[in-house]
């Protein structure tokens, strides 16, 4: 796919970190970009910068995310391009685990397990099934693309670690559907790939002590620093544009294996 002006893209959580690096790229090559988050400040300031246009949404809403393509259709037109970045992490806890002085035995927080769940796996497939639902009512470009797909999951996803139960199923999760949405979309010109990002200087990461930064960026074989969004908005940006790349999950993470804790 050929990126310019005549290009519309949708990035879910657009408003900072990888999506927001992701967006910078695209608005760059003039694609017209619309994000969806829900950190309405810095998704109005940096959609203006961008000349794009923020929807404030919540992913685990189907009312919110018709409401959301509706606002950004309204001003950019049908996109061709999907970016899903909006994702939450949550807190470690074992699947089950023992209190060492009292003994009692505590079971992992079943509504944090479907919090998680609702929003990295089943509101990236909300996205997804709603924009491709939309893709459909555009002719296929002359090189042959209708549309692209590009998921976020984690390294977690095949590596998770001590009490990332819910997160590392919601990514695996993300890992699975992404053949079979590649498969199911294929007679429509409709590509679906996604990338499993490992330890990556997020807003998530940039408030931690510097030794724990430069902790985790000893872990990783090479190059031993953290991840930069930029480089995950560059494999984005071939996925999005290489003709041929399909249904591909790939990790982005410098070697790293993540170890159990």
């Amino acid at each position: 796919m050929q990126l310019d002006s005549t290009i519309s893209a949708v990035i879910t959580g657009g408003a900072s970190g990888l999506g927001e690096a992701t967006a910078r790229l695209l608005a760059a090559q003039g694609v017209k970009v619309a994000l969806f988050d829900l950190n309405a400040e810095r998704g109005e300031a940096l959609a203006a910068e961008l000349g794009g246009v923020f929807c404030k949404v919540n992913v685990t809403s189907t009312e919110e995310v018709d409401a959301a393509f509706a606002k950004a259709r309204a001003a950019n037109g049908q996109e061709r391009i999907l970016v899903n970045c909006a994702g939450v992490g949550g807190g470690a806890a074992k699947t089950v685990s023992r209190d060492r002085q009292t003994g009692e035995i505590r079971e992992y927080p079943l509504e944090n397990f479907e919090r998680i769940i609702q929003v990295n796996l089943i509101g990236t497939f909300r996205c997804i099934a709603k924009s491709a639902a939309g893709m459909l009512s555009l002719p296929v470009l002359e090189d042959g693309d209708r549309g692209a797909i590009v998921n976020t999951a984690s390294v977690a996803a095949e590596d998770g670690q001590i009490g990332q139960a819910g997160y590392s199923a919601s990514k695996a999760g993300v890992v699975g559907l992404t053949l079979v949405v590649a498969r199911d979309l294929s007679g429509d010109a409709i590509r679906c790939n996604t990338i499993l990002p490992g330890i990556f200087d997020t807003p998530l990461l940039k408030g931690a002590p510097e030794a724990v930064r430069a902790s985790l960026a000893t872990q990783v074989p090479f190059p031993k620093r953290l991840g930069q969004a930029e480089e995950f908005a560059q494999l984005a940006h071939t996925m999005i544009t290489n003709g041929y790349f399909n249904g591909e999950d790939v990790r982005l993470d410098g070697a790293i294996r993540m170890a159990p804790r």
